[in-house]
């Protein structure tokens, strides 16, 4: 897809870009990068205390578990029926609306009464258009970042994120206790309010083909026409499915560390320290071509270690197999330029909307199921089955490149 930019700005090029420095010399990068970083650390914030307020009104932990994980599956309905629009409006409008929105939806939930139905209800609505504004942003990268560099700036995404959530959960903690569940929603709704300022004000203007068509029929065409194409499917369950088995395995780690009277936050922390490291090794110090070979290695590293859950290992030896069960997710980085090169024309912004969304639906019913297996057997085989499900994805050859067959059908 071709994007005209009305003011120029540095492209790195494809075949000299090795470092983290040179794509954060990318000023629309730069932008997207800050704006995401603050939404996520916001998101935790407004999450946390949402389920906070509903379970202090309701006294019902169910409810306050749905207020958690509301945001989960509307996301699948919002990419299925409305993924084209990432593709037919500019994306700095779309990024900038979404960020809005989500700071509208904080504003109500902080200051107008109402019932609890009402706030989940709000709180899905707004969900519902997350893939899309998101699906716009990871389209934008991609578009801005050529070559290698689009591979090492989503490395530097993927430390963001893990860096905002954990910043989201320590400042929800204390923003609630200082302040209380509504002011922290209100935080929460600055910081998405700052995020659409950012975007809005530091991107710059950007111009779309233009596009006909039904807005429905053309995102439910066009995922269709994304899942039947064989390498297209292949690399999105790739995406998918490790990350989803893994986030139902941590799901079942404070049950497992309550059994056994192990200390929880240390086992919590582990793979969120894993994923940094993770990121840091490969995306710098590995080249392009050993990432994609590591893949089935990666996500084997990431099923592995989960066996040692059926053991009475102590609580340092499950730090560490965490540790490098999130050092696994580095995985992506070698699946990411693949799917990237995979894609059609005109469809990008589409795809990353379906990427996202599938991978937030996988984590979001994989611990719910995960969950109701621990009903029937002990937390610590439940983890060490997700490990294997997790070790069966890590089939050689899951991944192959789609160059060839991208340039041919530009040309």
């Amino acid at each position: 897809m071709d994007v005209t930019f009305d003011r120029p700005f540095r492209r790195p090029d494809i075949q000299t870009v090795t470092t983290y420095r040179e794509v954060w010399r990318v000023a629309p990068f730069r932008v997207l990068f800050g704006a995401r970083t603050l939404a996520i650390v916001a998101d935790t914030l407004r999450i946390v205390a949402l389920s906070l307020l509903v379970y202090a009104a309701t006294e019902s932990p169910a409810l306050a578990a749905l207020a958690y994980g509301i945001s989960f599956l509307p996301q699948l309905f919002g990419s299925g029926l409305l993924g084209a629009l990432a593709d037919r409006l500019p994306p700095r409008r779309l990024i900038a609306l979404g960020y809005l929105g989500e700071a509208g939806a904080a504003v109500a939930l902080a200051l107008v009464p109402m019932p609890v139905w009402a706030c989940l209800v709000l709180v899905a609505a707004v969900a519902c258009v997350t893939p899309v504004f998101h699906g716009a942003a990871n389209r934008l990268i991609a578009e801005v970042l050529p070559g290698d560099a689009y591979v090492l700036g989503r490395s530097l995404s993927n430390l963001a994120s893990s860096l905002a959530q954990l910043a989201g959960l320590a400042g929800a903690g204390i923003a609630v206790a200082a302040l209380g569940e509504r002011e922290a929603i209100l935080c929460a709704a600055a910081g998405h309010l700052v995020a659409a300022l950012w975007t809005r004000l530091g991107l710059p203007a950007l111009s779309l083909p233009a596009t006909t068509g039904r807005l429905i029929t053309a995102s439910l065409r066009g995922n269709v026409a994304l899942l039947k194409d064989p390498a297209i499917r292949r690399l999105l369950l790739t995406q998918w499915l490790p990350p989803g088995f893994v986030t139902g395995a941590e799901a079942l780690v404070v049950p497992y560390a309550a059994d056994r009277g192990l200390p929880a936050g240390w086992l919590l922390a582990a793979v969120p320290v894993g994923m940094i490291i993770g990121n840091l090794v490969v995306g710098r110090m590995v080249a392009p071509a050993t990432r994609e070979r590591l893949v089935p290695v990666l996500i084997a590293a990431m099923g592995a270690p989960l066996l040692v859950f059926l053991t009475n290992a102590p609580w340092p030896g499950l730090v560490a197999a965490l540790v490098v069960v999130g050092g696994g997710f580095a995985f992506g980085l070698g699946v990411q330029a693949a799917f990237r090169d995979a894609l059609p024309d005109g469809g990008g912004g589409q795809a990353f909307a379906l990427l996202s969304t599938g991978l937030m639906t996988a984590q979001g019913l994989l611990p719910a199921l995960a969950g109701l297996l621990a009903e029937a057997l002990a937390p610590g085989a439940v983890i060490a089955l997700l490990g294997l499900a997790t070790l069966a994805t890590a089939a050689p050859g899951l991944v192959r490149r789609q160059d060839r067959r991208h340039q041919e059908q530009r040309a």
